[in-house]
């Protein structure tokens, strides 16, 4: 039997000596090589404190004091020791733990977080809530450095410093976000490894904290005799580890960015186990993007500490040179520096993940829409999807749609897409967004002017019925056309490329020969697309059925389920369609 076959709960660390230890952590690094492999995940980070978790727990005593993990990317080798080793080892567990910290797991799991930045504030309302009710317990927060640059982070260490109790906040120094740290800070952070702790510049002591640090936090002797030190502090504490990202696995050590987060890989030779090299819009866009820098300088790529996950891979941005800039994982801050870069006359360009741009509302509205500055956002993986909870990309649509000003997009092809990005490009009147397609479909395209803003695109003519497929579900539409065409019922088809506004003609138009319309809309109906349909034909005899996602939170629930139980099938959708055409 393995040692961690034996260790079901944190007391179960604790009875074991540090060569025990020191065997364990290699076995539970086997154990997340074995999960990732399967199924993908994160590897370098979660490799790089093993050490850390199992001295945090031998020290510690979990639940009782309390452990927040910062975006989660580090919590793989906590889940195996407090009973979730089945999430690593079998097929079925690998299916039912997430990657992510969940009290619905475990009493070990303080909070569900997927998004970065966020464990300091957490923590503090933890220790605050601690002291108001005369409780003495231990709050610890773990922060990867790289999260750090996210305003949410300096906004917790702010006011942690302030809290004049126990508070101990773990700062895991691997020297990188997703890609490069960017920002002032590291290079306070390098100092601070490079004099061991010594340099009398500390960003953690000039904001009134306690500091320690760990040269190797990959030594679990170094690491528990810190933190048997801080146990039971009574003042703000920063203990800042020293950790080799990847650790204990070649290719991870070596090629950090990759292997930060990977797809089901070989073992052997890290190469992936599926390999798709169909076109994506991830390449389309970054290639554009490319050209379009050689012939006019003042066009901008910006990204927040994600650029392999919109296909900025360390080779493209080194031929966009100057012309990117990752500014550290600090959505907010990307889009008032685009804003900034509008009004400067520059062509700013954020590449930005759906789930992560909600982060961003108050600058979208404030500091963007309100100065109606022409700064172009791509928002990637929006829609309905079988991701896991904090990683959702079906709320964009409300999120953005309803603020004034803005240029909400939604193309249906290739060619539409790339001319959509070139108009928001080149035009300086509106805060442009365009929706990035999920499938990569190519169709003649006629010349478009988008300043004539709002005017949809009628596909098919027909009659009784018309279809209303919005972006990404375009496709939907028109396979539910050919069903109901052979029911009989020949409809319009409707490409709306607009989800910022209505086409009051047109609808006005479909009044004469149509007495049902259909929206099709990838995210979420409440306060979506459909909705201002629906109450434009409010005083109407038309009928609408809008098709959507329900407004909840799911959590790695597959596609195919999530279609069936929202009706985003054509033969459900052509079902009811057929039944409301009864009462017509």
């Amino acid at each position: 039997m393995t040692l961690l076959e034996k260790v079901n709960s944190p007391q179960d660390v604790k009875k074991l000596n540090l060569a025990e230890l020191e065997t364990l952590a290699e076995e539970i690094r086997q154990a997340i090589l074995n999960r990732d492999s399967k199924i993908g995940g994160h590897v370098g980070s979660n490799l790089a404190v093993v050490e850390a978790t199992l001295a945090l727990h031998y020290v510690f005593n979990s639940p009782l004091d309390k452990i927040v993990f910062d975006v989660s990317h580090q919590c793989y080798a906590h889940k195996l020791i407090t009973g979730r080793q089945d999430g690593f080892l079998t097929d079925e567990g690998m299916k039912r733990i997430s990657g992510y910290t969940n009290p619905k797991e475990s009493e070990h799991d303080a909070f569900v977080v997927g998004h970065t930045s966020t464990s300091v504030s957490l923590a503090c309302g933890l220790a605050k809530a601690r002291d108001f009710r005369g409780e003495k317990h231990n709050v610890i927060a773990l922060i990867g450095d790289g999260s750090l640059s996210g305003g949410e982070a300096f906004e917790g260490l702010d006011n942690a410093a302030l809290l004049k109790s126990n508070m101990i906040i773990v700062v895991n120094d691997n020297e990188m976000s997703i890609a490069e740290n960017v920002g002032g800070l590291y290079e306070n952070l390098r100092l601070l490894r490079e004099t061991k702790g010594k340099a009398e510049c500390n960003f953690f002591k000039a904001l009134g904290f306690e500091y320690f640090y760990i040269d190797n936090g990959n030594s679990l002797s170094d690491l528990i005799h810190t933190f048997s030190e801080v146990k039971d502090t009574n003042k703000p504490t920063v203990i800042h580890m020293h950790t080799l990202k990847g650790k204990g696995y070649s290719l991870a050590e070596e090629y950090k960015e990759t292997w930060h987060w990977r797809m089901p890989f070989n073992l052997s030779d890290g190469s992936l186990t599926f390999q798709d090299n169909k076109e994506t819009y991830n390449s389309i866009t970054v290639n554009y993007l490319i050209k379009k820098v050689e012939q006019d300088k003042k066009v901008v790529v910006i990204n927040a500490a994600t650029p392999g996950a919109v296909g900025l891979v360390p080779d493209k941005r080194r031929q966009l040179g100057q012309n990117f800039v990752d500014v550290g994982i600090a959505e907010e801050h990307a889009v008032a520096f685009s804003s900034g870069l509008a009004k400067g006359g520059c062509k700013p360009v954020y590449m930005v993940l759906s789930s992560f741009i909600q982060r961003a509302y108050d600058q979208l509205s404030q500091d963007l829409a309100i100065n109606n500055n022409s700064a172009v956002i791509l928002v990637f993986g929006g829609g309905i999807s079988a991701a896991d909870v904090t990683h959702l990309g079906c709320f964009d649509i409300p999120l953005i749609s309803n603020i004034p000003n803005v240029v909400y997009l939604a193309p249906t092809t290739k060619e539409e897409y790339l001319a959509m990005l070139d108009w928001g490009i080149e035009q300086n009147s509106h805060p442009v967004v365009i929706r990035v397609p999920k499938e990569v479909v190519s169709a003649k395209l006629d010349k478009v002017d988008y300043g004539n803003l709002n005017v949809y695109q009628t596909v098919e003519k027909g009659r009784q019925v018309a279809l209303l497929g919005l972006g990404s579900f375009f496709g939907l539409a028109q396979k539910v056309a050919e069903q109901l065409k052979q029911k009989g019922v020949h409809p319009s088809v409707i490409n709306p490329r607009y989800i910022t506004g209505i086409d009051e003609i047109l609808l006005n138009e479909l009044k004469k020969e149509h007495q049902l319309v259909v929206t099709l809309e990838d995210g979420i109906l409440d306060g979506g697309f459909g909705e201002k349909i629906a109450r434009f034909y409010g005083k109407d005899a038309m009928k609408v059925l809008t098709f959507g996602g329900k407004k909840e939170f799911t959590d790695r629930v597959a596609l195919e389920e999530l279609y069936q139980r929202y009706h985003l099938t054509a033969e459900r959708i052509v079902q009811d369609i057929l039944e409301t055409l009864k009462t017509c």
